[in-house]
């Protein structure tokens, strides 16, 4: 397999940097990647992003059914002309897909190098689609890999990893050093590993109340929990939030970085029945959180 410097050289074209085009070439790394999806001979897969269609090949050599999805119109004139059998590539935008739609299948197990940009908008999709994703493999930045695998009580832990946590058991499970890539991104990469679980962590009552709920808690994530949850005066008056954290057993002195998905799901069941709730707050501005 040709390196990712050759194969642009042959099609006359370079990395777009605003795309946040960093290629893997590595054959070590893309087996280590393919075996930690591990896809089943004829199982549907979708790759998100396939870029020059290196782990692509891999992901053929299993035998899976590969529908790679990539928005880069050069990217997909590469991958037509390479013809990877047993490959149906897909134009397409990876956060706005619907994964199981695009594959033709009820479910799917998903795999892909994702750019920072887009690494929340795709994470969020995950968890809206996830009924029908059995698993997943992303490459990440390094950083956002250990926030997302963080435990309660770290300082990486925040909003994604509760709301992932509560779904599917999250690992980290392989480092990429920056070399590997064409062109050498600035940071290093690490692959991040999503396996649904059959039903979450702890039952809820609302889903979206819930999700608001842990963005509340994180929104001014140096305050203590009571504080924090007050921001968001919609979700529930002082009086009823401080009520729910009493009866769910969590100390209002508690910060969310300390609470396991466990715990938040126990306060927004606590909150009781679901009544309109008045529009959530602004995002926190740039720098604060924004990673979440």
């Amino acid at each position: 397999m040709d390196s990712p410097r050759d194969i642009l050289k042959r099609h006359g074209l370079r990395a777009k940097h605003s795309w946040g085009q960093n290629f893997l070439g590595d054959p070590d790394a893309l087996q280590e990647i393919a075996d930690a999806l591990a896809p089943r001979e004829g199982e549907p897969v979708v790759e998100l992003g396939p870029g020059l269609g290196h782990l692509t090949r891999f992901l053929a050599a299993t035998g899976a059914r590969v529908t790679a999805v990539e928005r880069d119109r050069d990217m997909v004139a590469v991958l037509e002309k390479e013809a990877i059998p047993g490959v149906r590539v897909v134009p397409g935008n990876a956060a706005t897909v619907d994964f199981a739609q695009v594959a033709g299948a009820d479910e799917i197990a998903l795999v892909g190098n994702l750019p920072y940009h887009l690494t929340s908008p795709i994470l969020f999709q995950v968890l809206a689609q996830r009924a029908h994703i059995s698993r997943a493999v992303f490459t990440l930045q390094k950083e956002v890999v250990v926030r997302l695998a963080a435990e309660p009580g770290n300082r990486d832990y925040g909003l994604l990893t509760v709301l992932l946590g509560l779904h599917f058991d999250v690992e980290n499970v392989l480092t990429l050093e920056a070399w590997r890539f064409h062109p050498p991104p600035k940071v290093d990469s690490a692959v991040l590993r999503l396996t649904r679980l059959k039903t979450p962590r702890a039952p809820l009552v609302d889903e979206a109340r819930f999700t608001r709920l842990v963005k509340a808690g994180f929104a001014q994530r140096r305050k203590t929990l009571i504080n924090s949850l007050k921001s968001d005066k919609g979700l529930a008056p002082p009086e009823v939030m401080l009520a729910a954290l009493q009866t769910a057993g969590i100390d209002p002195g508690r910060r969310a970085e300390t609470l396991a998905p466990e715990e938040f799901a126990a306060i927004e069941r606590a909150l009781g029945p679901v009544t309109a709730m008045a529009p959530p707050p602004p995002d926190a501005p740039e720098g604060q959180d924004a990673e979440e």
